[in-house]
């Protein structure tokens, strides 16, 4: 996409934490420091003949941003050194990379088995959009491989799941599904948001494509939408670039700026965040008022295993349940003073919500209680403050 004078040199052995920094920059012929904010629609042709081969091709030079823009590139770039992918697409938002990721691959009477906890969109992508289109879905209880072994089938041709979970932080084994998956030539998808990719990565765990909302860590301060989907050259070439070439969900130059800026800090940020939700789910099982504690990083973690075998890190979600039901769990957070109620996460500032609720509403009762949701549980993106006096504003407020 771009001429090699304005590549900047990229160091094969760099760690995570210095291709966050350097990793992707394009500069122009000011020799900006920071990335450059290309905030335009269309670009220049010198001659006609140059115009005919940028469409022919799509090599050696932009046409039109919501195919591809510099900063766009930029940050795709900068995440791909960081996944270890073979090639990336920036997106409008976390949704539009899961839909993307899933719809660009997939044709009637092709077959999806995805996990049953999800995101309350995901599940809307997978139970309700795919049949329109006369593709068949499965859920299954993500977890349990033997599930995933009985679900797939010769027609499947994806196989979809988030790990942790949204909200109770259910794993699932990446590798184990992935080699399921590919015994009938189907590819894995894994929304890896609340891991990051500084806790997880997928793609050594043989799965195919990951996708992320950047509007949570990745922006990590809670200011713009964004997301991407990561995998192979042949994946992005055959079956993403032109979805997304003809669809239309472009990632905005400005917000593309906001993630590159977001991913300086990241794995400072991360780092510290999961010190954070360490200590405040210690503190948490350590109270009466508390019925459960789910953290993915706690000695009593149910799939501590896999965790440890999978995983970097905890996280900073902390999922929790009060005693006393939803009137308690409400009075709760109405409490609450320096914990802010927000259904998003992966912010600098501790966000909480009522995920029966809010992200979850719309599963009914049933459904939500087959997932392990009630009616008293909490989910806490546990924030950059002092973990002191998160826990004291948890404990005032539970008092």
């Amino acid at each position: 996409m771009t001429s090699d004078t304005t590549k900047q040199y990229i160091d094969p052995a760099w760690r995570p934490e210095t291709a966050l920094v350097h990793g992707g920059s394009l500069r122009s012929g000011f020799g900006e420091m920071s990335e450059a904010m290309f905030l335009t629609q269309g670009y220049q042709y010198n001659a006609a003949e140059e115009a005919e081969e940028r469409f022919k091709t799509e090599a050696g030079g932009f046409i039109y941003s919501r195919y591809a823009n510099p900063t766009v590139a930029m940050f795709e770039e900068r995440m791909r050194l960081l996944e270890g992918a073979e090639d990336a697409r920036g997106v409008a938002s976390g949704m539009a990379a899961v839909s993307a990721s899933i719809l660009s691959y997939v044709k009637a009477g092709d077959h999806v088995v995805a996990a049953r906890a999800l995101f309350g969109s995901c599940r809307y992508v997978v139970e309700d959009l795919c049949p329109k289109f006369g593709i068949e879905s499965t859920l299954v209880h993500g977890p349990d491989i033997e599930a995933w072994k009985a679900a797939i089938k010769p027609n499947t041709k994806v196989c979809f799941f988030e790990t942790p979970a949204n909200p109770t932080l259910d794993l699932v084994d990446i590798q184990a599904v992935a080699d399921l998956a590919h015994e009938v030539g189907a590819i894995v998808i894994v929304d890896n948001v609340f891991a990051t990719p500084m806790l997880q990565r997928p793609l050594a765990h043989d799965a195919d494509v990951v996708v992320y909302s950047a509007t949570k860590h990745i922006d990590g301060q809670g200011r713009c939408l964004g997301g991407i989907v990561l995998g192979s050259q042949a994946y992005v070439k055959d079956h993403l670039h032109n979805y997304l070439k003809h669809t239309g969900p472009s990632l905005s130059p400005f917000n593309a700026w906001v993630m590159l800026k977001g991913l300086e800090t990241l794995p400072v940020r991360v780092r510290q965040q999961c010190e954070n939700a360490s200590e405040i789910a210690r503190r948490l099982a350590g109270l009466d008022e508390v019925e459960r504690v789910i953290y993915c990083g706690a000695p009593d973690y149910e799939q501590a295993e896999l965790a440890a075998r999978q995983m970097s890190g905890g996280g900073q979600v902390v999922t929790f349940e009060i005693k006393g039901g939803k009137a308690a769990a409400f009075k709760f957070l109405n409490r609450l003073r320096l914990i802010k109620m927000s259904n998003n996460l992966g912010d600098a500032k501790s966000l909480i919500t009522h995920p029966a609720t809010t992200t979850h509403q719309r599963l009914g009762p049933d459904e939500r209680a087959l997932l392990g949701i009630t009616d008293s549980m909490v989910r806490l993106s546990v924030g950059l403050e002092a973990a002191v006096d998160l826990g004291n504003d948890i404990e005032g407020a539970l008092d």
